[in-house]
């Protein structure tokens, strides 16, 4: 195969649930321990970190691969989903997986994967440990696709374990109470093997709790042991002194990771730090200064909160795309709605999202652009704008993100904001126009 027909056949000849949805889905480690066991067991050939969570799973691990990068370690990051190359979900210190990787893994192993017939996401985590093992990373951080306990990814023994926060998605796989989804989450945690909870939650704890004592694994609840002050956040930075135990150890940390709903992903990597410094991974204080100034660079993020254009006007895509992920994003938009004249909302989501709460959350008064990602499991426009209108929300449908864009940029002024968001396929589709 050429490099273009491997994509081709990665895409469109395997099961993929951002496309499709639930009937992508493969909930078991079956698949990815037979295709692993065929490989050679790729994944145990370096050290790893395994991140878990609803939210903030990807800022986590792009900011401990920056940190890690900084250190002067080769880093391998997986990540979930991708934007518009599949390779975003295997990188290397900041750079996508090689084309010649991909194809070459395409044309060695066709043969077996069309035997064993996995979905995409078990084919794209596999290359991943793959190519990590043969590039010899130091060490690699993977992120959980779906849940934790039968995820895919749930085959490493990491030397650390995150669980960023718990938030209700993905219900029909992993329950419909905080402490259900906690649990499936928790698989992640091995005998043995320090786990890092970000959010603590009088739901969740108690879950997390019964499931390390289990492993006689140590926990760590970062809230109870970071906290923050002095926070400024700006448009395109956030600065912050962050304490330990009420003494100060962070003194003004600034971060390109922007947006206030940051200020946990940040307390949960130092927590992380600090455990990886014990397992005789060298991070030095300044690392952590100069990776953090510089995250998106480093480690190659995008589609969070990210700026496509300071201003005349400004250009703003998140890709949050559940009530958890929103509920901050609204909070930040309504912190910087003073700066602007006009909020304008490019808004389009695929279906099973809560959609009628998330739209309860959003601004009354911006001006609304109603679309549809370009994939099966879209929710169309009209239906999107119809339980909008209902709430109180106003604008018209568009035909396609694009032509929403397009209109966007026309009406708003040099002092307004435009912000993209959504869905993950929305914030692609406004990224590849970019």
């Amino acid at each position: 195969m050429t490099y273009p027909q491997a994509i081709h056949y990665l895409e469109y000849e395997l099961p993929m649930y951002q496309k499709i949805g639930a009937k992508a889905a493969n909930m078991g480690l079956q698949n990815i321990q037979k295709l692993c066991a065929y490989l050679g067991n790729p994944q145990r050939q370096f050290r790893s970190i395994h991140i878990a969570g609803t939210n903030g799973k990807g800022s986590t691990a792009h900011a401990l691969s920056a940190i890690l990068q900084e250190s002067g370690y080769k880093v391998g990051l997986h990540t979930s989903p991708h934007y518009n190359d599949l390779r975003e979900r295997n990188k290397i210190n900041g750079q996508l997986m090689s084309k010649t990787a991909v194809t070459a893994f395409i044309n060695k192993h066709q043969t077996f994967l069309e035997h064993l017939k996995p979905s995409f996401f078990e084919v794209l985590v596999a290359m991943g440990f793959d190519y990590f093992a043969q590039q010899k990373v130091d060490i690699a951080i993977i992120e959980t696709g779906l849940g934790g306990r039968l995820d895919a990814t749930n085959i490493i023994m990491p030397t650390l374990s995150i669980i960023t926060n718990i938030g209700k998605e993905h219900v029909q796989f992993l329950g419909n109470t905080l402490a259900k989804i906690a649990y499936e989450k928790a698989g992640i945690i091995k005998p043995k093997i320090p786990v890092v909870i970000g959010e603590t939650h009088p739901e969740t704890k108690s879950v997390f709790e019964e499931v390390a004592n289990k492993n006689s694994s140590s926990i760590y609840f970062a809230q109870q042991n970071y906290t923050t002050e002095n926070e400024l956040f700006k448009l395109d930075s956030t600065t912050i002194d962050v304490l330990h135990h009420q003494k100060l150890l962070y003194p003004q940390l600034q971060t390109d990771l922007t947006g206030n709903f940051q200020r946990n992903n940040i307390l949960t990597v130092l927590h992380a730090v600090a455990i990886l410094q014990e397992k005789e991974i060298f991070i030095k204080k300044e690392n952590v200064y100069n990776a953090l100034k510089k995250v998106r660079k480093l480690s190659n993020l995008i589609g969070r909160w990210q700026i496509l254009k300071a201003r005349n006007p400004t250009i703003i895509a998140d890709s949050a795309h559940n009530l958890a992920a929103w509920k901050y994003v609204v909070k930040q938009l309504n912190d910087i709605a003073d700066n602007y004249e006009q909020i304008h909302m490019i808004i389009g989501m695929v279906k099973g999202k809560n959609e009628a709460e998330i739209l309860s959350l959003l601004p009354k008064t911006a001006t609304y652009y109603w679309c549809a990602p370009n994939l099966e499991r879209a929710l169309p426009a009209n239906i999107l704008q119809k339980k909008a209108y209902k709430l109180g929300l106003n604008g018209e449908v568009y035909s396609s993100e694009k032509e929403a864009f397009i209109e966007a940029k026309r009406i708003a002024k040099s002092k307004d904001l435009i912000f993209i968001g959504g869905s993950n396929f929305v914030v692609a589709e406004v990224l590849g126009e970019e």
